[in-house]
């Protein structure tokens, strides 16, 4: 039996007694119109449908390669000879193709059907469209048959999957180690559990771990910079409100804006004062506050006797006459 046939015959077993409804409508030229047929022309939905059942059984059994999808009988059997894969020995699994007029002619070819048994010269075969109408079961005898086609015969390229088409790697698959091939020993030998190594973990930690001393050397050097002084440290006294003229002071009538502007531009500026003109400078502060002070009876009475103090230790300590 033609092993591409016995697959046909599976199916085709199991839709014995099918019947076409009123219109003509199948099932089998439905499906042919809407998944073969490039126009989906509404004709093949109640066509005679005798190959389309075949090109359906096809489907179903996964041999559309080698037992072709057609919906006419004449361009079946020419494509079957076409790839050397006709005949006309009988066996069961073949295609048989009929002419009622027993022409023998390929292009008058008028029905279709699958071989089950050869009996001699009685085949014993399946057929849609049987009688017209139904799917069923058949007995006819050489007359009629114009030739066989073989469904085991076609050559069927092997598709060819290149590795680039393989699905890609998944996350945990990248980074991991292949596995080495085991000897047979080794297949039968108890062996620890391979050690996961966690690729991806590591890489995200690495870089993890890198941004993040990045960021702590990065906001060390700006406190470092921050606290850098950019100027020797010089300590000058702030003035202070008292300073402050309360008003404006009027400019002299040969004195302009510009002027004060130029000599301001002229002007060195001293980068720092020693501490003593600092302390000076305090002290002169300080005395012209309490100059006013002068006038109190009290502090005359204490002014005037530290100057009798100091007179009379001047006498104590004088060498010569008249150092008065």
């Amino acid at each position: 039996m033609d092993p591409i046939g016995k697959k046909l015959l599976d199916i085709a077993t199991k839709e014995l007694g099918y019947t076409e409804k009123g219109d003509g409508y199948t099932k089998f030229g439905e499906w042919y119109r809407k998944n073969i047929d490039g126009d989906h022309d509404e004709y093949f939905t109640t066509a005679p449908w005798c190959d389309m059942f075949l090109a359906w059984a096809a489907d179903k059994a996964d041999v559309t390669g080698q037992a072709g999808q057609f919906a006419s009988t004449v361009d079946h059997a020419k494509w079957f000879k076409k790839n050397d894969a006709w005949g006309h020995d009988p066996e069961p699994g073949a295609i048989v193709f009929y002419d009622w007029n027993g022409s023998g002619d390929i292009d008058q070819i008028d029905h279709v059907g699958i071989v089950e048994k050869v009996d001699g010269h009685t085949l014993h075969t399946i057929e849609g469209n049987a009688d017209g109408y139904k799917l069923m079961r058949k007995t006819r005898d050489m007359d009629s048959v114009v030739g066989f086609g073989y469904p085991s015969k076609i050559k069927v390229e092997a598709k060819y999957a290149p590795r680039h088409a393989a699905p890609a790697p998944t996350v945990d698959q990248v980074g991991a180690p292949a596995a080495p091939a085991r000897t047979h020993e080794q297949q039968h030998s108890p062996s620890p559990a391979p050690e996961h190594v966690p690729a991806q973990e590591v890489v995200l930690g690495g870089i993890l771990a890198f941004v993040l001393c990045g960021t702590v050397a990065l906001a060390a050097g700006r406190a470092a910079a921050a606290k850098a002084p950019t100027t020797p440290p010089i300590r000058v006294r702030k003035r202070g409100k008292h300073h402050r003229p309360a008003t404006p002071v009027a400019l002299p009538a040969d004195v302009t804006p510009a002027d004060l502007d130029a000599a301001d531009a002229g002007t060195t500026l001293m980068p720092a004062i020693s501490l003593a003109a600092a302390h000076a400078a305090e002290d002169r502060e300080f005395w012209g506050r309490i100059a006013h002070l002068e006038e109190d009876s009290e502090l005359d009475f204490w002014n005037t006797l530290h100057a009798e103090l100091t007179d009379s230790a001047d006498d104590r300590y004088a060498s010569t006459p008249g150092f008065r």
